[in-house]
């Protein structure tokens, strides 16, 4: 019997979520924004990765930035407005993802008409912000080298549902003992069609590849989406 109250439970929390994550798509559509959420682990470098694509998208596109984290600062978020896009903090008071009621909260405190790309970094954690439609349009993960090869294998859930991966830090694969190969395979088996970019914020190579697959989904929005 408590397991059933359980389910039920749990199915009204995520259906009273993706009723306002719908909400907050339309709001993101009507002003012709489109929306990324970037899950990732602690220290993947979700605000490097971040930070790196304003510097290479600054000159065509107006980035927003929406910051999650589990605690009462703004250091994210004064990186995105230092390099001269609006962002906006959101603290989860403790709890391990975002989710659609703090997104809906967090819109209107950005100039969504002068935006073309919302970027929304989730709380640092594999296995909680899979479960929270968020309303954006499209979700990426962000690898990381030193986490090792073996993520896919062992928190599956995050990577099925995503539209691209991107493994940073490929700068330190002579010193790691990393397989690319079994974390691609990993990967293709739970998401043949996801889109892979390696790259090194540190050095630059690869982020070109990555910035010119947001420039075309920007430019293909909405039609594509």
């Amino acid at each position: 019997m408590s397991n059933t109250k359980t389910v039920t439970i749990v199915e009204d929390i995520l259906g009273a979520n993706d009723s306002l994550a719908a909400q907050n798509r339309e709001r993101l559509d009507a002003a012709g924004v489109l929306g990324m959420n970037i899950m990732a682990s602690p220290g993947a470098g979700k605000t490097s990765v971040i930070l790196r694509t304003i510097a290479d998208l600054q000159d065509e596109l107006q980035l927003g930035v929406v910051e999650g984290d589990t605690a009462a600062v703004t250091i994210d978020a004064d990186k995105v407005i230092g390099a001269g896009m609006p962002a906006v903090q959101i603290n989860t008071g403790g709890q391990c993802h975002l989710d659609a009621v703090m997104l809906a909260k967090a819109l209107p405190a950005l100039p969504l008409e002068e935006i073309d790309l919302l970027i929304v970094e989730n709380v640092g954690n594999l296995i909680c912000p899979a479960a929270f439609n968020l309303g954006t349009h499209f979700n990426v993960v962000i690898a990381s080298v030193p986490e090792g090869d073996d993520k896919p294998y062992k928190y599956p859930n995050i990577y099925r549902g995503i539209d691209a991966l991107v493994l940073n830090k490929t700068d330190l694969l002579p010193y790691i003992d990393f397989d690319m190969a079994y974390f691609r395979q990993g990967i293709e088996v739970l998401n043949p069609d996801v889109t892979f970019f390696p790259l090194s914020c540190k050095t630059g190579e690869g982020v070109a590849e990555w910035t010119h697959w947001l420039r075309e989904r920007v430019r293909a929005f909405p039609q594509d989406v």
